[in-house]
């Protein structure tokens, strides 16, 4: 099997998936952190491409960088000053060439994650 990564980002607060979220890859090595690529959530939560294809899978620690706050911002959530949660940065590793799905169950006032499948 070969590796690859994906997401899916559920907006817990209105019960829907989070369309239009932006979210940043990194891959952290020796050198420090490396963004990768820039992606954002369509109208199912999920990206319209892996974020991390098999082409370009490799075994390392990753960071997905979450644009909460924008989020909540464009679809009316009230903000506070400052907001709560605005970026929300999930960083793990992939140990193997396997399907890693990382997704975000995401509201104002909390998010949690876990490796889905």
């Amino acid at each position: 099997m070969t590796g690859f990564l994906t997401t899916h980002v559920l907006d817990t607060a209105r019960g829907c998936p989070a369309e239009g979220l932006k979210i940043d890859l990194y891959r952290h090595d020796d050198d420090g952190r490396t963004h990768l690529k820039t992606l954002v959530t369509n109208d199912d939560g999920r990206t319209d491409e892996q974020i991390l294809p098999a082409g370009e899978f490799a075994i390392g620690t990753y960071e997905l960088v979450f644009h909460a706050g924008a989020y909540l911002d464009a679809i009316g959530t009230r903000a506070e000053d400052p907001r709560f949660l605005d970026i929300v940065p999930i960083r793990f590793g992939m140990s193997e060439a396997s399907h890693y799905h990382v997704p975000l169950l995401l509201s104002p006032f909390g998010y949690s994650t876990y490796r889905g499948s």
